[in-house]
Parts: C-alpha cells; sequence; structure tokens
C-alpha cells in the first residue's frame, strides 16, 4: 500500500517533512476573474464550474429538447457529467493531498480537529439520548395512567349483569305514597 501511495503523491524522502508549497501552488485552485473567460490556466474551481454549467446547459437546451435522436442526447449528457465526474475527482484530490500535507507538517492540528469531531459527536448524541429520555419517560406516564385506569374496573362486580346493576345502583329508589 506504500508503494501505491507513494507513485500517487510523488517520491517521499525520507528524513523532515518537505518544505511547504509556495503560494502559487495553492493559487492554483482558486479562480482568477470574477465573470471572466477560462483562459489556459483555469484553475480546478473554474474547470469544476464550467463542467457543471455544462452539465446543466446540457440538460436544459433546446438544441437537445427539441432534438430526434435520443442517443446523441444521452451520449452528450453522458459526456459532460463524465466531465464534471472527473473535475470533481481531481479537485477531491487537490483537497486530499493539502490534507495529507497537513496532518505531516502539524499532526497536532489534525488531532486537535479529531478531539473537536468527537466533542461535537458526543455532544449530538446527548442531546438524543435526552430527548429519547423525554419520549421515555412521556409513554411511561402513559401506561401509568392507562394501569390506573384498569385498576379502578376491577372494584366493580363483574358477570353478565354487574352493568345493570352499578347502573341500577346510581338511580334513585321510588317513593311509596303513604
Amino acid at each position: 500500500m506504500a508503494a501505491s501511495l507513494g507513485g500517487m503523491f510523488g517520491p517521499q524522502q525520507p528524513g523532515p517533512p518537505p518544505p511547504p508549497p509556495s503560494p502559487p501552488a495553492q493559487v492554483a485552485l482558486l479562480p482568477t476573474a470574477a465573470g471572466g473567460m477560462r483562459s489556459s490556466n483555469s484553475t480546478l474551481v473554474d474547470e469544476l464550474e464550467a463542467s457543471f454549467e455544462a452539465c446543466f446547459a446540457s440538460l436544459v437546451s433546446q438544441d437537445y429538447v427539441n432534438g430526434t435522436d435520443q442517443e446523441e442526447i444521452r451520449t452528450g449528457v453522458d459526456q459532460c457529467i463524465q466531465k464534471f465526474l472527473d473535475v470533481a475527482r481531481q479537485t477531491e484530490c487537490f483537497f486530499l493531498q493539502k490534507r495529507l500535507q497537513l496532518s505531516v507538517q502539524k499532526p497536532e492540528q489534525v488531532i486537535k480537529e479529531d478531539v473537536s469531531e468527537l466533542r461535537n459527536e458526543l455532544q449530538r448524541k446527548e442531546a438524543l439520548v435526552q430527548k429519547h429520555l423525554a419520549k421515555l419517560r412521556h409513554w411511561q406516564q402513559v401506561l401509568e395512567e392507562i394501569n390506573m385506569q384498569h385498576k379502578k374496573p376491577a372494584d366493580i362486580p363483574q358477570g353478565p349483569l354487574a352493568y345493570l346493576e352499578q347502573a341500577s345502583a346510581n338511580i334513585p329508589a321510588p317513593m311509596k305514597q303513604t
């Protein structure tokens, strides 16, 4: 695996980490002029944006809507999407290389980020546990109320005429005339 990483990121020399990249290497990712035409010095971000716009344009283009050759339309859209995916992979690779350089040059920064992510995850999970506890308390209360309602009918005599006996007990007896 080390050999494949070495081929991916160039030759690695043992010893101290290489010096940080020069500013022009970092600028290659940033856009040049806003709204300007793409030149031969276009950056990955410019290419990613242009390929995304080409994908979107190919999906809403009148040429494709009015066209009758479905295979030609499908091929054009597939090419635009493939170009976008290729540029997206290149952009991802750029950021992964920068992340690798950062982890080699400043390992404490990576550890700080990991600790921060773990703290955020703990807070999120603690909030989730509290939410579930609140729901649990609510349903325990509902079950207790149901149990209380079931205990009350136990005091009432059971049998086929029990309901009638209870209902007639609440009716006042007729008064005798003397």
